[in-house]
């Protein structure tokens, strides 16, 4: 069957996409593309437009109003544009730096950029954010600029003494972690003496000594007086931060869990009914699972990614690709998703009994979580929709999240974030701030590729029965509700609306 020209550019454009994506790029430049590959993309709904000469790949049919696409692309479009524009001679904000050092995943809707060949001017972009850039005179040498995520930022000392003392009280959590991650403060201390920074020593010495590090604090002081200025210690957090028990610099991720875990398993106590306790007839419990399989099941969603993928391009040269309609694939891809998840439905219900019969839930949930992953895509790979190395693990590049500001930590991040969450879960003595804040964590974490979803109910329902509670089914109906609260969690800091859908979806289960 002759292919027509049309559907053969597609091919060609997708194929030159995907090396895009493969090579890390998430805005694409139109030089990147020829005309013809450019309006080909566009027009068949794989590209959007961010600003002229740049884009955004996207979903075919997806709606135009959906932010995904943008906010997977946001970072890297800031790098390229402001690095076309003003070369090396650009920085962001000190406060924007600093959420990048401390792993921050939102991205303020107006990112500052310091250059002295800007304009002042402000650059309007989707979703209401906007780049704006201030020309400013006396620019930061390149020494104290660093690279993170490919955007540059003032270096961790320089940036806490740039950022001004609303910071502590406004960004508190972030400051917090900005702290714990200097490993000494040999070059905060330069800095201050080269700046004559008196009052801002004074105010790092306090925020230092509020942080639980009294030897940096100590530090600073001394150097400071001993080259002769007069430093007056002050605290600028307006409440204590927690103390983070660690006995040296940890990642900033870690931090953040640690801190995130802290500050909202108080909010968590109070939206549950009290604890059933272990259950005196294990059997009985777990038939009451069984019983809710089929229920569970049928509710169950998933996310998905944003990516071009080889079998895509393949279907579109050989004229197979249908964008409205392809119910053969699928139908196949539902009939493994199905089989899948009784696979690990039925390794979770190994994993519950183990709890019930005595194993820490944190030490269990580390122990099988990558047998429910494994179980719960296998029948793809002997299907031939996924390949086997598609088991292996652990995401090994960048995801994201449909209809959320919150972009998931970089593959690497997860590597640290993952045992974080099992010993978190391990030495947590609440069974509904396990089964919340470990559903939470991971689909925050989002450590795979697929199936975060599922995997995270899975998480949850094992934590509640860990204490009694029952197998609590998060219904399609409530989806739009259930995504809100993730995202006010994840975007905001606001567990509360996440811990009273999951307390009202178990009692509309008839607890």
């Amino acid at each position: 069957m002759a292919i027509p020209p049309a559907q053969r550019r597609l091919a060609e454009a997708l194929t030159t996409l995907k090396k895009l994506q493969d090579d890390g790029k998430t805005a694409i430049k139109s030089v990147d593309l020829t005309r013809l590959q450019r309006e080909s993309l566009v027009k068949n709904g794989f590209l959007r437009p961010i600003f002229k000469g740049w884009y955004m790949p996207c979903r075919p049919g997806e709606d135009t109003g959906d932010s995904t696409p943008w906010y997977a692309a946001m970072r890297d479009f800031i790098q390229g544009y402001c690095t076309e524009r003003f070369g090396k001679k650009w920085h962001v904000s000190a406060e924007y730096s600093l959420f990048l050092h401390t792993g921050k995943t939102i991205t303020p809707q107006q990112v500052v950029i310091h250059t002295p060949l800007g304009q002042n001017g402000l650059l309007k972009l989707p979703d209401n954010c906007s780049i704006l850039d201030y020309k400013t005179k006396d620019f930061t040498p390149a020494a104290k600029i660093q690279l993170v995520e490919q955007i540059r930022v003032l270096s961790l000392p320089v940036a806490l003494i740039r950022v001004p003392e609303a910071f502590f009280t406004t960004y508190a959590q972030d400051a917090h972690i900005a702290l714990h991650q200097l490993r000494d403060v040999s070059d905060l201390n330069r800095e201050l003496l080269e700046g004559g920074h008196s009052t801002v020593a004074g105010r790092l010495a306090g925020a230092l000594r509020a942080s639980g590090r009294e030897d940096l604090a100590d530090n600073v002081l001394a150097t400071m007086r001993a080259a002769g200025y007069v430093v007056i210690e002050s605290n600028p957090f307006s409440i204590a931060p927690p103390i983070l028990a660690f006995s040296r610099v940890q990642s900033p991720y870690v931090l953040r869990m640690r801190l995130m875990w802290q500050a909202m398993r108080e909010t968590v106590l109070v939206s549950f009914p009290t604890e059933p306790g272990i259950p005196t007839n294990i059997e009985k419990f777990m038939k009451t699972v069984e019983e809710n399989y089929k229920t569970d099941a049928y509710h169950s969603l998933s996310i998905e990614g944003y990516r071009v993928t080889p079998e895509l391009i393949q279907k579109v040269a050989t004229g197979d690709w249908n964008p409205d309609s392809n119910d053969s694939d699928a139908q196949m891809k539902n009939a493994m998703a199905a089989h899948g998840y009784w696979l690990a439905h039925n390794e979770v219900k190994a994993t519950i009994r183990s709890i019930l019969t005595g194993v820490n839930p944190g030490e269990a949930f580390r122990r099988d979580h990558a047998s429910w992953y494994r179980n719960l895509f296998s029948p793809n790979v002997d299907a031939g929709f996924l390949k086997p190395s598609d088991l292996a693990g652990y995401r090994t590049d960048k995801v994201f999240i449909r209809g959320a500001t919150h972009v998931p930590p970089s593959q690497d991040a997860v590597r640290d974030m993952m045992p974080e969450l099992c010993d978190l879960l391990e030495d947590e003595p609440n069974t509904t701030v396990r089964a919340v804040l470990g559903h939470f964590l991971f689909v925050y974490i989002h450590p795979y590729f697929d199936g975060n979803g599922r995997l995270g109910r899975f998480l949850m329902n094992a934590m509640l029965a860990s204490g009694g509670y029952p197998w609590t089914v998060i219904r399609i109906e409530k989806r739009a509700n259930y995504m809100a609260a993730l995202e006010a969690a994840s975007s905001r800091g606001k567990i509360q609306p996440f811990a009273e859908f999951i307390a009202s979806s178990m009692q509309s289960d008839g607890i």
